[in-house]
């Protein structure tokens, strides 16, 4: 896992209507990075829509909110046109920035070990330093957490 105060690492993705996005892009800005397994799955889908809940106060702190899974560009479209999400979804089918950020391990589900995303999230700084990280980050919880330590409550 990488910790703060960190370079964040650099990577280009694809949005769901195939717009590079980078996140030299947003230099200047906050920049809230969450990594989660699968689109339309329950807790990814639980975390998305608190994320959509929550987006106005992000857009008041003027935090942008990236999420990045390996699901393809065409997934991720139905799951905001599903959900109607109004933030950046990026695809990470190679996982590029996946295994950069170090949330690819291993994970084990009713005694079966395989390899996935672990739900973590990030807050970059708008010089593209770790200022915060939530390892392991809860789906229910996750954006009330980030606006909560946003907010310096």
């Amino acid at each position: 896992m990488l910790k703060e105060g960190m370079k964040a690492p650099s990577f280009t993705l694809m949005d769901e209507k195939g717009n590079s996005h980078s996140l030299s892009d947003y230099k200047g800005k906050k920049v809230v990075v969450y990594f989660y397994p699968k689109d339309n799955t329950p807790g990814c889908t639980r975390q998305a829509c608190a994320f959509a809940a929550a987006y106005e106060e992000f857009k008041q702190l003027d935090v942008v909110v990236i999420g990045i899974s390996k699901d393809s560009q065409r997934a991720h479209a139905n799951f905001i046109k599903k959900y109607d999400l109004p933030f950046i979804l990026l695809s990470d089918p190679d996982r590029q920035a996946i295994e950069a950020y170090d949330v690819w391990k291993e994970k084990k589900l009713y005694g079966k070990v395989s390899m996935g995303v672990v739900r973590s999230t990030y807050v970059i700084n708008e010089e593209g330093i770790i200022e915060k990280v939530f390892e392991k980050a809860k789906p229910d919880t996750n954006a009330a957490e980030i606006l909560s330590y946003l907010k310096g409550e």
